[in-house]
């Protein structure tokens, strides 16, 4: 494996009967990164993740999780990745601080001796040391999420793969564990991190994964990504019909007219691929439009997705 990259698989597959839940990925994962790992409900993200963390057999292809091939060397390096995987799970009846001490007491690396200071700072990091005594049955959803947290933290990591990691936060919850994992990743650690909030994804992430139906359909730095889409041309003016007439001459496509879309809007939208924004102002003034506003507009996250994969995706949670 190429020491930059902290995951890499080669047409990744997984079958369950008849169903081809994961179509022969090709994951490249950077060392240091934080790699948003993006795609509709059933588009195989969870059953990789299961894949690379040994949970699941693959049906074919190869994975290296941390320079190991896997599933065969998985235990050699289990013990430098935390992971949350579909929601967390631990003893109702124990408190979140009892909780951590049995996984650490379970963990054979970890030194008993200094098993309080690593739970303490564990809990401290996520923001959960005013609940740590409570019962786990009594956290809510955000809490318990913060505890599964703290538990992959218990020990130092190279890799953290997080799903859904900030499911059933607040607002003030949700931009701690952004900070939090913006930290971690300062510090050398990998984060790969599935969400469905594509607002959250696109401040924290440096590289993008984007699934669909079993396949990867883009990957990248979060530029590269971007950069696949088209930016959309605004213009705002009465004269609809010439400034239209000049866009479609220019190579516009999928002219939008904005007129109906609020009281007094007077604009059309489109895209210019390959023209430069002065030339298609330059025309559009050459033909006696009157252009009162002009904006070319480069996609978002959202955008994006929307093109890659064909459906809609919760961007505020």
């Amino acid at each position: 494996m190429s020491a930059a990259l902290a995951v890499r698989t080669s047409s990744l597959a997984k079958t369950f009967g008849a169903q081809r839940a994961v179509d022969g990925i090709d994951l490249r994962v950077p060392a240091g990164g934080v790699y948003g790992f993006l795609g509709p409900n059933g588009s195989g993200k969870t059953t990789t993740i299961r894949m690379l963390l040994g949970l699941v057999r693959p049906s074919a292809g190869e994975i290296e999780v941390l320079g190991a091939g896997t599933p065969g060397a998985i235990v050699d390096v289990l013990h430098r990745v935390g992971a949350l995987v579909e929601g967390p799970a631990f003893h109702p009846y124990l408190s979140g601080r009892a909780n951590l001490r049995r996984l650490d007491a379970a963990d054979a690396r970890a030194d008993p001796r200094t098993s309080r200071t690593r739970i303490d700072a564990a809990i401290e990091r996520v923001g959960l040391t005013p609940a740590a005594d409570k019962r786990f049955r009594a956290y809510s959803l955000g809490m318990k999420q913060r505890l599964a947290i703290a538990a992959a933290l218990l020990a130092p990591r190279d890799l953290l793969v997080l799903d859904e990691p900030t499911n059933g936060l607040d607002p003030q919850g949700t931009r701690e564990v952004r900070a939090l994992i913006g930290a971690l990743a300062r510090e050398g650690t990998t984060v790969l991190v599935s969400s469905h909030l594509l607002s959250e994804i696109e401040q924290v992430c440096t590289h993008l994964g984007v699934m669909h139906a079993g396949r990867l359909v883009a990957q990248g730095s979060v530029a590269e990504v971007l950069g696949g889409a088209d930016a959309v041309t605004r213009v705002d003016t009465p004269d609809f019909v010439p400034a239209r007439d000049v866009l479609v001459r220019l190579g516009a496509r999928d002219v939008r007219d904005l007129r109906d879309a609020a009281p007094g809007v007077e604009a059309l939208e489109t895209v210019v691929a390959g023209v430069p924004p002065e030339r298609v102002v330059a025309e559009l003034v050459a033909a006696g439009v009157r252009v009162r506003g002009f904006a070319v507009t480069a996609p978002g996250l959202e955008e994006r997705f929307i093109a890659l994969t064909g459906e809609g995706f919760d961007v505020s949670g």
